[in-house]
């Protein structure tokens, strides 16, 4: 995959605030991401994302073999952006918690494990839901209880979804990379992320992530 990929970054996350919604100075133009489902660590499986600019602006790594109960979205350098953690209530399947940054067990003692998650998304039942193609409504915080403030629509499977707002806005996308190299095509291992102007890239690939553990 070296033919789109140039070393690691400088962090497109250097200043963090946790809304989906970024400042327009910070996201004026649409960003395009190629997305690799395949980490850079031979002993684990997970994803590298690269920007237009062939330089890798996320990371994610998990040992092969496990189905892991959380996923930690590093940057190029491997810092910490997002954790997210599958939801121990057993009432609730496929749920998963969004964090700020890293929240593991050695983070204890920095109170990490204190914090409220920013993001709660939940896997649709279809058979439960009038419309089949949603697979996920995305909640702010812990609750349910109120309105959902994303909803993820299409088919994770032919990599096409969409990410919408309250007001049916796309504000990210994922899309098949259809295009081919020396005879092999990209198949569904790499694929683009979209994200709309004013749109945090690092929920998005966050969703992304939750996704391929919902519905691979």
């Amino acid at each position: 995959m070296s033919f789109f990929m140039k070393s690691s970054s400088r962090s497109v996350h250097e200043e963090r605030r946790w809304s989906a919604e970024l400042p327009t100075t910070q996201s004026d133009l649409c960003m395009s991401l190629t997305v690799w489902r395949k980490s850079l660590v031979m002993s684990c499986n997970g994803f590298t994302v690269i920007n237009s600019d062939g330089n890798v602006v996320y990371r994610v790594e998990t040992y092969i073999g496990q189905r892991p109960k959380e996923l930690v979205l590093m940057d190029g350098v491997g810092k910490s952006i997002l954790t997210m953690r599958r939801n121990k209530n057993l009432r609730f399947l496929d749920t998963w918690l969004i964090y700020g940054g890293e929240i593991g067990a050695h983070c204890i003692s920095t109170k990490r494990s204190e914090e409220q998650p920013i993001f709660y998304v939940k896997k649709c039942i279809n058979i439960l839901h009038n419309n089949p193609n949603v697979l996920a409504y995305v909640y702010r915080g812990r609750s349910t209880d109120e309105k959902y403030v994303y909803m993820i629509e299409g088919s994770y499977s032919h990599r096409s979804c969409k990410v919408v707002n309250e007001a049916k806005k796309v504000v990210a996308e994922i899309k098949r990379k259809d295009a081919i190299i020396g005879g092999v095509s990209f198949g569904v291992e790499v694929f683009m992320l979209i994200v709309e102007a004013g749109f945090d890239p690092g929920l998005a690939m966050a969703l992304v992530l939750l996704l391929d553990q919902m519905f691979s």
